[in-house]
């Protein structure tokens, strides 16, 4: 995730922190200081928070290591604000693998409350007076936030843990995408419910939590879509075979002129007969700007391009092109390039594709309609 600062690696897995993690940091401390706190208060407060994830982070490794149970890696967890993400390259095939690697990660919580009760630790748990963990101490509270995390990723909405229970058992019995369908459905049902109490009862966290809730179940389902439909495609199927490539001796006049006159925005730079960068349009506004329609495209090349097989199947190749983050890849066949992948060509081979789906469903209907009249 771009913005990001490594912190290490754990079991093998780079673990990021993004920058708006020290806006939450930054906000402890504010507090602290605006009701009157001493320092040792203040930064018990800020141990406090950096504790709370230091168990989310132990809750995504326990979706990782799962994961890598079944032979599925993690590219990274980052911490966020909101929580952590655990990004599994690809969702496990079957069902049940799914459950085990969704369920996890809420038992690495249920396995922190259970050692803080073996040590002695008893959480304080008003519901009357949400104030109450303010004058907690350290361990009650963090034993009753893991209890709260725990209920929290259990409910049946995406983005949250629960969903993807739920969805893994729907399709035990039901096509996954169906399932996946399904438990969006119930997930957005969910979030009507938090935005309709939080209007009612005021309260802008619910709201949050419903809009959260929302988004996540149609990415969801959109995602599971997505992969479905390009299954059993290979990267030849959805290259674009027909672009420009530059030389590092080119202009940038030379590439302003290709850009304006197709659709191509990013050009691979091919250098020996090897590509070995690629100008981005990015680049190519900076490097007028900078240099003039003369300068030359070498002096401006800041991207690398990686190369994908074109008989390899397209999933795993999207994925990689969506994490490395760069506008295609070089796709070669025995060595030789024989075309470029970008998101905005697979977008439009979906697009072919569901149309003549539907194209396929209209005559299948016309076809059972016409033998029923006979």
């Amino acid at each position: 995730m771009s913005w990001s600062w490594k912190l290490g690696r754990i079991a093998g897995i780079p673990i990021y922190v993004h920058w708006t993690f020290l806006i939450l940091i930054a906000w402890v401390v504010m507090g602290h200081a605006l009701q009157g706190h001493t320092v040792a208060t203040t930064i018990e407060g800020v141990g406090f928070v950096l504790s709370i994830f230091g168990c989310v982070v132990l809750h995504e490794l326990g979706h990782a290591l799962a994961a890598r149970r079944y032979g599925v890696p993690t590219a990274d967890i980052t911490l966020l604000p909101i929580g952590g993400v655990a990004r599994l390259q690809r969702i496990p095939e079957k069902p049940a693998e799914e459950l085990v690697v969704a369920i996890a990660g809420p038992l690495v919580n249920v396995a922190i409350v259970v050692l803080l009760f073996v040590l002695g630790v008893r959480p304080v748990v008003n519901l009357a007076d949400p104030n109450h963990l303010i004058s907690a101490g350290f361990l009650p509270k963090l034993m009753e936030v893991n209890l709260f995390l725990f209920l929290f990723n259990l409910l049946p909405a995406f983005p949250m843990d629960g969903g993807r229970i739920l969805r893994a058992l729907l399709a035990m019995w039901i096509p996954y995408a169906r399932a996946t369908r399904l438990a969006a459905s119930i997930g957005q049902l969910m979030a009507i419910g938090f935005g309709l109490l939080g209007m009612m009862g005021g309260a802008p966290m619910l709201l949050l939590i419903a809009l959260f809730v929302w988004i996540g179940a149609e990415g969801e389902a959109a995602q599971v879509e997505e992969r479905l439909a390009l299954k059993n495609v290979s990267v030849r199927d959805a290259m674009l075979t027909e672009f420009h490539t530059l030389s590092p001796h080119d202009t940038l006049g030379h590439a302003a002129e290709l850009l304006v006159a197709g659709t191509q925005h990013d050009f691979p730079v091919r250098d020996d007969g090897h590509i070995a960068g690629l100008l981005t349009r990015s680049d190519l506004m900076t490097g007028l700007s900078r240099g003039g329609r003369d300068a030359r495209v070498g002096d401006f090349v800041s991207a690398s391009v990686n190369p994908v097989e074109a008989d390899s199947p397209l999933v795993p190749a999207v994925a990689l092109l969506r994490q490395a983050g760069s506008p295609c890849l070089q796709v070669v066949e025995h060595g030789r390039t024989v075309g470029l992948l970008t998101l905005e060509n697979v977008g439009e081979f979906l697009m072919v594709r569901t149309a003549l789906a539907g194209v396929a469903d209209k005559s299948a209907m016309q076809q059972v309609a016409e033998t029923s009249r006979r």
